[in-house]
């Protein structure tokens, strides 16, 4: 596979988007079109696993409807060495600069990343991300990179991810997922976000992207929240949650987590032999 990445082209880029990435509110965010060469997002699309492939990992409760493909052996070949690009030195000094956050790091386990999608019905509550690495707890979470992998996707279907104010009162920022924009926007314990809205795409389609996280040693205090390490969804003005839900997924009642066959093996084996094994 050829490198999609050239270093000197995404700083360039970066240097250029830095300001506007700082200054963005409510917190620090950009969404960059036509990010890429579409040619492998077109394979990856083309290779996209369906909803009823056994290779997904599904949350069905209140706050969420959604599908996680997390690691990279369970998609194609193809698909799993475009991760490992995402994982690279340029795509790390792109963010770097972009965000200006140093030493940076990614996910070699792609916890909660890889490829995502919502099948019409589906939605993403909104929520302040899990804050600490779930196989390595001294990296904090810092960096959420989202590619979208969404043609013909019209307004009425929903899905817009929603950025919102810290003290949960209004939306800001409505981002659409459209196809080859690249959504990057800072982790803390305050930083809302979510797709709320259900997903009303026609039958057989769904919303696809790639989500890829990235992590520091430590974190600014003013970016924690006391007492706090995973998902924390919130309610939005005027939404009534039913009696007995909590917002903390470790915790509250409703969670629904299908784990198939093909995705346990994929949590106890190294990915060298799941990738012989898929061979």
């Amino acid at each position: 596979m050829k490198l999609y990445f050239n270093t000197g082209e995404l700083e360039k880029l970066a240097r250029s988007k830095a300001k506007e990435y700082k200054s963005a509110q409510p917190f620090p965010h950009i969404a960059i079109d036509n990010f890429m060469d579409p040619e492998p997002l077109e394979q990856v699309l083309a290779e996209f696993p369906s909803p009823e492939v056994k290779i997904w990992k599904e949350y069905e409760n209140y706050f969420e409807g959604k599908l996680e493909a997390q690691g990279e052996e369970k998609v194609s070949d193809f698909t799993s060495r475009l991760l490992y690009q995402f994982n690279s030195a340029p795509f790390i000094y792109f963010l770097e600069t972009l965000t200006g956050i140093k030493n940076l790091m990614p996910d070699p386990y792609f916890v909660g990343g890889g490829l995502h999608q919502l099948k019409r019905g589906g939605k993403l509550g909104v929520h302040a991300d899990f804050n600490m690495h779930g196989k390595l707890p001294h990296l904090s979470r810092r960096i959420n990179a989202i590619l979208y992998l969404n043609k013909d996707w019209k307004p009425e279907y929903n899905g817009d991810l929603e950025l919102w104010d810290t003290d949960m009162t209004r939306c800001e920022v409505k981002i659409a997922p459209l196809f080859n924009r690249l959504v990057v926007f800072d982790v803390t314990d305050y930083n809302y976000h979510g797709i709320p809205e259900i997903i009303s795409c026609p039958e057989g389609m769904s919303r696809k992207s790639i989500g890829l996280f990235y992590f520091t040693v430590g974190r600014p205090e003013g970016e924690i929240m006391p007492g706090k390490k995973s998902t924390l969804f919130l309610a939005r003005p005027g939404e009534k949650i039913p009696e007995g839900i909590q917002f903390n997924r470790d915790n509250y009642d409703g969670v629904k987590v299908k784990k198939n066959f093909n995705w346990l093996v994929g949590q106890v084996l190294p990915p060298f032999v799941t990738n012989l094994l898929k061979k």
